[in-house]
């Protein structure tokens, strides 16, 4: 019957019942600080927790250590191991999820207003006291090593893994989060125990919640929770990550009779006053409808590929602006000359009909986003890791609004640079590399 109640609960919460967000700023009596969004129209509460960085906190040649110890947050503590763990967590219609990023390990919890006592000691002691036994190392390793495996034989997994290792260089972002085969498969339990006294401490620490408790509770919950986290710890900060990969082509054989375009350059921090206009000029060039000009050029007026998009990636140590797309190896070279083409005419003919094409999508699905406790909670823990204000909910769409038609075409100029793009090709593209 409890199994039920949640559900039911979940249902409600994923309607869009916020017209308005009120985040409360909220400091527990122990020192810890967290936005709350209190709806206490449903018992049930989404609780959103993140220690940043993450993976990219690997230790050297230990690469792959905080998302195995992530992996391994629920397989156990003290007396319980992971099934008992699992029976615990679903006797209380609960639910955790545990995730490893390279700016951010991630810790997801729902739970009903009636078991929020005993859900959130569960979940305290899953990142406070994991117990990491040798064979769940040995079990959650091995499926690492089968991920790994199988991103091995799979070409869009190679040209992003490509572009990274040329791109961040000897930095964390180089590679995978989940390590490569040979440092995944080194790690012992000293190193899962070592990545948890690295990544799982207070001064890394964001949350949000939302739903059905005050900021008094949520002040207890906190100090309940994460009081007996360390404060820091001793690791060093990987710093910048830079920008190594050379302007051009790279393309990597393998196998397969579409190949895979992986493509960018330097970009833009989140904190730069130019963000806002490079994120809708990204809109009209690239981004997510089948308006953009990309995909006019590429997919309706020459029919190379079925879908290619563009993204700015503003991470912690790095920012670049970069897309994807995939084309058969008889057309692929001719992909890779149109968006070089197009690249360097970002900034020309733009018209305000285009502009606010894309200010009316932006500013219209922003609300979206904000259909249900959890979404909200990750939303909100997300603007802090940005260093946002509580306000930046209702002024984002203002921000929007206000980017003109001479902002996008100066900030264009500015980030869009063809003779620094970079191109991974994974396939046996026709009329590219040394041999085409």
């Amino acid at each position: 019957m409890i199994r039920f109640v949640l559900a039911a609960a979940l249902s409600v919460a994923s309607l869009p019942a916020f017209a308005a967000v009120d985040v409360q700023e909220v400091t527990s009596p122990g020192g810890i600080d967290a936005w709350l969004v209190e709806e206490p129209s449903i018992p049930f509460t989404a609780l959103e927790i993140r220690f940043s960085p993450g993976a990219a906190l690997d230790r050297a040649g230990k690469r792959g250590s905080v998302n195995l110890m992530a992996g391994l947050l629920e397989e156990g503590t003290g007396d319980l191991d992971a099934q008992g763990f699992a029976a615990a967590r679903d006797a209380l219609a609960a639910s955790f999820r545990y995730n490893a990023y390279d700016d951010a390990v991630s810790v997801s919890a729902r739970f009903l207003t009636e078991n929020r006592d005993e859900a959130v000691d569960l979940l305290r002691r899953s990142l406070v006291e994991p117990s990491f036994p040798e064979d769940a190392v040995t079990r959650v390793k091995d499926q690492v090593l089968s991920a790994i495996a199988s991103d091995a034989t799979d070409p869009n997994a190679i040209a992003q893994q490509s572009f990274d290792a040329l791109a961040f260089g000897d930095h964390p972002y180089a590679v995978p989060v989940e390590g490569t085969a040979e440092t995944a498969a080194s790690l012992t339990r000293e190193d899962v125990v070592q990545a948890h006294r690295d990544t799982l401490v207070k001064d890394n620490l964001y949350v949000a919640a939302v739903g059905d408790i005050t900021a008094e509770d949520l002040g207890t919950l906190l100090d309940d929770l994460l009081g007996d986290l360390p404060q820091s710890s001793d690791v060093a900060q990987p710093g910048d990550a830079g920008w190594n990969i050379d302007p051009g082509v790279e393309v990597v054989r393998y196998d397969t009779p579409q190949s895979v375009v992986v493509f960018g350059h330097e970009g833009i921090e989140r904190d730069d006053p130019d963000f806002f206009a490079a994120y809708v000029a990204n809109e009209i060039f690239g981004g997510s409808g089948f308006n953009s000009r990309l995909m006019e050029e590429v997919r309706v007026k020459r029919g190379l590929t079925y879908g290619i998009g563009t993204y700015l990636a503003p991470m912690e140590y790095a920012e670049y602006v970069g897309g994807r797309a995939a084309s058969a190896n008889s057309s692929v070279g001719e992909l890779v000359d149109v968006v070089q083409a197009e690249w360097g005419n970002v900034a020309v003919g733009i018209t305000a009909e285009e502009l606010d094409e894309a200010k009316t999508y932006l500013t219209g699905a922003y609300p979206l986003r904000f259909d249900g406790n959890a979404n909200i909670a990750s939303i909100l823990v997300g603007m802090q890791m940005d260093r946002l204000p509580t306000s930046y909910i209702d002024t984002r769409n203002d921000n929007i609004e206000a980017v003109s038609l001479d902002d996008i075409r100066r900030v264009a100029a500015r980030i869009y640079r063809p003779e620094d793009l970079s191109f991974v090709v994974v396939g046996q593209p026709e009329g590219l590399g040394e041999d085409g």
